[in-house]
């Protein structure tokens, strides 16, 4: 049965913009209100809640730098410092002291991905801006260490692979490739399939002689493929084509089983920096495969093959212009082929018209210092050191060692004097010097080796 009020014809329904108040009604208004506050309250406490476990936009493009160093007793960021050069210590120290056999005249094939799994934010500023940024930083670092080598760019996008850079030994047509984003831009689906397949036709005329290499820049968690890609890799293991592969998001159980069967290295990037660890990597070249030997001969190693190699005449400025052979350009400067005598741009490179590989003894004496290393240098102690005898200067660089021992903790491998000695001419070297002579020179100042 319905209210008497709301039959009665006298009533009149106020509504929440009436002025009159009946009786009774204030207390059930103000217990409405009460109501309502504790509602919002609860709504506004959610919400923090809510904002506190997820990060705002604008937090994700700011970085703690500070936490990634920490002050000693003293605060003073030495340590820090010197834990960091401690890390490039020891990857040296652990690097094994017997000569490994290396290919060093190498060809590479670039794939990047280019699908729209690379637009994710999850690495700043893009997956895809990032890895462009690397890539560029890869090849400048490629080419310094492995001048003999060549190398080409494949893009996977909307299902197919794409020919971004054709195989070149000259880093700025390699880079230019990479410079133009607008033809890069991602879309689609990638196709490990179709882009490997590219990649293994381009190198299917190479000599044995040279290493045949895929590095792989993946960022999707699929694949869109034509047919089985187990039969591609199955071709990449009998043309001896190693495929290494750096992940982005997450691990698949194809790109793992393609790393293994074909001898390369596969990693997933968990930041910004493991990323470009993970790439710089695969710079130095990599050891070749112990094969036995036809005949059951004794040793595991593979037989050394004989390579024929030219070296070139460079013209100066003041010739006379001719046509180079490489771009049909009319130009001074460039090469001369000693079998031949055509004209080339740039070196090292192949000969157009006679295939004979073209080199410059500079570039041959480069490449020469992965074959033979510098020997890592010992830490020199406190105790091998008298304190009269602690006043000195580094071989290199002149500069004079400290003669008070460093406050920072005790790391293996890092000397609290800050002095490294060769062991093959005892003579000693700073901190800064040991790096650059490792890392940048490849050869012993004191004794040339």
């Amino acid at each position: 049965m319905a209210p008497q009020r709301r039959t009665d014809p006298n009533y009149m329904d106020v509504d929440s913009d009436s002025d009159i108040s009946l009786p009774g009604n204030d207390e059930v208004r103000t217990r409405g209100k009460g109501k309502s506050k504790v509602a919002d309250k609860r709504k506004k406490d959610k919400g923090k809640g809510k904002a506190k476990d997820q990060a705002y936009t604008w937090e994700a493009s700011y970085t703690r730098s500070w936490d990634t160093v920490q002050e000693d007793e003293t605060g003073s960021l030495q340590g820090a410092v010197e834990d960091l050069m401690a890390r490039s210590r020891r990857r040296r120290l652990l690097a094994p002291a017997a000569a490994i056999r290396r290919t060093i005249i190498r060809h590479l094939v670039l794939l990047l991905d280019l699908s729209a799994a690379m637009m994710d934010r999850d690495m700043r500023p893009t997956r895809f801006d990032l890895s462009l940024q690397y890539a560029r930083e890869f090849v400048v670092e490629w080419f310094d260490q492995n001048p003999l080598g060549q190398i080409g760019i494949v893009g996977m996008r909307g299902g197919v692979g794409e020919r971004v850079g054709e195989m070149s030994g000259n880093p700025q047509d390699v880079l230019k490739s990479l410079s133009d984003r607008t033809k890069l831009e991602p879309a689609g689906e990638p196709s490990l399939q179709n882009a490997i397949e590219m990649a293994r036709s381009s190198m299917s005329h190479l000599p044995t002689h040279s290493s045949r290499e895929i590095l792989i820049i993946f960022g999707s968690l699929t694949t869109c493929d034509p047919g089985n890609i187990h039969d591609t890799l199955d071709a990449c293991v009998r043309n001896k084509i190693r495929i290494s592969v750096v992940a982005l998001a997450a691990e698949m159980k194809i790109c793992r089983e393609m790393c293994d069967k074909t001898g390369g290295q596969f990693g997933v990037a968990m930041n910004e920096g493991h990323f470009k660890d993970l790439l710089f990597e695969l710079v130095p070249p990599p050891a070749q495969r112990a094969v036995s030997r036809v005949g059951g001969g004794g040793g595991a190693n593979p037989a050394a093959d004989l390579m024929m190699m030219g070296f070139p005449t460079r013209l100066p400025d003041s010739s006379p212009p001719s046509l180079c052979v490489c771009h049909s350009d009319m130009k001074s400067e460039g090469f001369l082929c000693p079998r031949c005598m055509a004209k080339v741009c740039d070196v090292p490179t192949d000969c157009d018209i006679c295939g004979l590989m073209i080199v410059s003894s500079p570039h041959l004496a480069r490449s020469y210092h992965h074959l033979f290393p510098v020997n890592p240098y010992q830490a020199v102690m406190l105790e091998e050191v008298p304190v009269g005898e602690r006043a000195g200067m580094c071989h290199a660089c002149g500069r004079a060692f400290p003669t008070t021992p460093s406050t920072a903790p005790a790391s293996e491998g890092i000397s609290p004097l800050g002095r490294y000695r060769c062991p093959n001419c005892n003579h000693d070297f700073c901190t800064e010097c040991d790096v650059f002579v490792h890392d940048v020179v490849h050869c012993c100042p004191g004794c040339g080796r």
